[in-house]
């Protein structure tokens, strides 16, 4: 039995993004996205129950701060108390899951999509991911970037600015482009 496009995506395998069943989940979360970031003058509890309606786990307390923009919402997982501020983009693509009492400051990116390395195959319009995985009480610094396939360790700091191209370990202060632990 051949997998669908979706499936293939799901399980971080190369699919085709144009296919319809991707088309009309991008399109439904387009539509949320709208309801979602349209909410900035409600109460933050409203905000909780409009993520809710998408993210695949939402924990209590968990804030997001619109706007706010991802692909598809429903491979996005939150800890109780974890903290998004506004402008923050997550590309979904397969699971980002983000431990309790984190804190993401604005304008950050965390990115599962990924392309092939080989110019004929990535001409070709297939895609990947990675998932991104962020331990409990983290800090990330505004205008972070985190790469496909990192995970960051519990009670971590990310810097402003940083690109993280590789884990970062429980405990660890890691900044800089690309993102490097700073030695005690």
């Amino acid at each position: 039995m051949s997998r669908t496009e979706k499936q293939k995506m799901l399980a971080g395998e190369l699919y085709n993004a144009n296919t319809p069943e991707i088309q009309a989940d991008q399109a439904a979360t387009r539509a949320w996205l709208a309801r979602f970031n349209a909410s900035l003058a409600l109460d933050p509890s409203d905000w909780h129950r409009l993520l809710e309606d998408r993210l695949a786990e939402v924990g209590e307390g968990a804030v997001i701060r619109p706007p706010f923009h991802c692909d598809y919402g429903f491979n996005i997982r939150l800890g109780a108390g974890v903290f998004l501020n506004f402008n923050c983009v997550i590309l979904d693509v397969v699971e980002v899951a983000i431990g309790a009492g984190t804190q993401v400051g604005p304008a950050v990116q965390i990115l599962t999509a990924d392309h092939p390395r080989d110019p004929g195959e990535r001409a070709s319009g297939l895609e990947s991911g990675r998932p991104v995985r962020i331990g409990r009480n983290v800090w990330i610094g505004a205008g972070a970037i985190l790469l496909p396939g990192v995970c960051v360790g519990d009670d971590a700091v990310i810097g402003a600015g940083s690109v993280v191209t590789r884990d970062v370990p429980a405990g660890a202060t890691a900044f800089g482009n690309p993102a490097r632990v700073r030695q005690a």
